[in-house]
């Protein structure tokens, strides 16, 4: 079974880190693919060029053997739509290999405005990263029945079948964004421990996100 995780990752962080670590475990996953986005067409564009993104997300995973890096957005011109990132990995590994897209409950929320939404649950499973004890009741007000048609609460039930599956899945959450790492540069202080320390020294050396 397959997982990706998509993002700016600019930069990638433990918030990003540790709950994919999680996830990786409770899911069993045989691999989790980290997809920076080279152009996100649904918010402000990133402060790091795609490339130094890619570079960012490769060292702070090296050391995880579930971890990769997948470019393929990087590699595509235009607008980063999740739906066509998600049917060209589709269209690679097969229509029966179990595929799982990881969203937070921030992204989540505002899933219905993606473009072509109703599809992407046709090529792959949903597992959204939440708090344990979350209410996801909260969420149903806003989407209706379609979760709850669709919703597992059996972690085991994603791998018999490729795709068409929501999971709440319960991780750490840490209170980090890349928006405070960002002003914390700015400030001049140390982003030390929000991020691990090979992305701390890749920042440092390419004098990225000061004023």
């Amino acid at each position: 079974m397959i997982g990706i995780l998509g993002g700016t990752f600019d930069p990638i962080h433990f918030g990003h880190l540790r709950p994919a670590l999680e996830i990786v475990e409770i899911l069993t996953l045989d691999e989790l693919r980290f997809i920076p986005s080279a152009t996100p067409p649904h918010r402000w564009q990133p402060e790091a060029s795609a490339q130094q993104r890619l570079e960012m997300v490769e060292l702070a995973i090296k050391d995880v053997p579930q971890f990769s890096l997948d470019n393929r957005e990087y590699q595509r011109e235009g607008a980063s739509y999740t739906v066509d990132t998600l049917q060209s990995i589709r269209d690679e590994i097969g229509k029966n290999t179990p595929l799982c897209m990881i969203l937070g409950m921030d992204a989540f929320s505002s899933f219905t405005q993606w473009h072509q939404w109703q599809k992407i649950l046709t090529l792959c499973h949903i597992v959204i990263s939440s708090r344990p004890n979350y209410d996801n009741r909260l969420i149903d007000n806003k989407m209706g029945n379609w979760i709850q048609q669709h919703l597992c609460e059996d972690p085991a039930l994603l791998s018999q079948s490729s795709a068409g599956k929501l999971y709440f899945c319960d991780v750490t959450q840490l209170d980090i964004s890349a928006t405070e790492i960002r002003q914390t540069i700015k400030r001049t202080k140390s982003p030390r421990y929000l991020t691990s320390k090979n992305v701390v020294n890749y920042i440092q050396s390419n004098d990225l996100y000061k004023d």
